[in-house]
């Protein structure tokens, strides 16, 4: 439910990642602003703005109306002191640590109401992100899982600067529109989700330079296995049911056949050097060519409609 302590919203950055929480922060009725850099980078957030409530009106979540109500919440701007009055600020912008510490220099300069700075970054530490900040503790990272308007796990992670009283802020104002905040106890690169993603992909991308199995049936076994059990239980929960002594026998076996690389795979760096970007490109380790894009999306956000939880602000004529 909305806090009536927080009044406007501030999202930097027009990505996906952005678009995905300004559809969030205006479905559970906030006055949101998204600074763009330019008019051509505004009118692609409004598009996936639009694209992610279309979504969710063919899911029958919200209807025309209901979205339409929402899209009045929102506003776009390229200057900074549009945002001087930001409750909560969200930093979205691109995953490089100079980008970042120019922004948190605008936003310095000029917004002075603000209780916290969140950044959706994926891996940077918040210790290298508060170096571009004089008032170090109000930052945090709060990283999101994509698309963040329908996953509800978010990681805040602190600097040694971060308050206390910055982290409950961000961590009410997440609760308020249904999000599942995790307070790191300390900073990892990666933090949680993506030490585990990571620690699997590179396995996955091991068997197929191994030659053990393709992309596809490793993605099935995936799907078709493992995957849906820890929507319902967690990893310490299956294995503790399963038995330590059980796990250990297995892991002495399997650990010494495991990947154990360091820095990426072969196979995909020459996929990069080939121009193989992924679903950007038109080809990855998939051909996405061949795939429904529109059917992709609907598979990806299925799984977490269960979660949709918000307080859409009522209906206007």
């Amino acid at each position: 439910m909305k806090l009536d302590s927080v009044n406007h919203i501030a999202i930097i950055g027009t990505g996906m990642i952005g678009a995905s929480l300004a559809v969030l922060f205006t479905g559970n009725g906030y006055k949101t602003t998204m600074l763009a850099i330019n008019e051509a980078e505004a009118a692609s957030g409004q598009a996936r703005y639009d694209t992610y409530y279309q979504d969710l009106i063919n899911q029958k979540l919200v209807t025309p109306k209901q979205a339409q109500a929402c899209a009045k919440l929102l506003h776009f701007t390229q200057d900074y002191m549009d945002i001087k009055d930001a409750d909560f600020i969200f930093e979205c912008v691109f995953e490089r640590i100079d980008v970042k510490h120019s922004v948190y220099r605008e936003i310095e300069k000029h917004c002075k109401q603000y209780q916290a700075i969140a950044s959706s970054t994926s891996a940077i530490s918040a210790e290298d992100l508060a170096a571009g900040l004089d008032d170090k503790e109000k930052l945090m990272v709060a990283h999101p899982y994509n698309p963040p308007h329908l996953v509800p796990c978010v990681e805040v992670v602190k600097s040694q600067y971060t308050s206390e009283a910055a982290v409950q802020f961000a961590v009410d104002v997440l609760r308020s529109v249904g999000r599942e905040p995790v307070v790191l106890k300390k900073g990892a690169p990666g933090f949680i989700g993506n030490r585990l993603q990571h620690a699997l992909y590179r396995e996955a991308v091991y068997m197929v330079e191994q030659g053990i199995a393709t992309p596809e049936d490793i993605d099935k076994t995936i799907m078709s296995s493992f995957g849906p059990r820890y929507a319902s239980i967690g990893l310490f929960e299956h294995f503790d049911y399963a038995g330590l002594d059980l796990i250990a026998n297995i892991e002495d076996y399997l650990f010494p056949t495991l990947c154990n690389a360091t820095q990426t795979q072969d196979i995909i760096r020459e996929h990069i050097a080939a121009g193989k970007l992924g679903f950007k490109t038109g080809k990855g380790m998939y051909d996405w060519s061949k795939k429904d894009l529109d059917e992709f999306r609907k598979r990806a956000g299925k799984p977490y409609l269960p979660y949709f939880n918000w307080s859409l602000p009522e209906e206007r004529e």
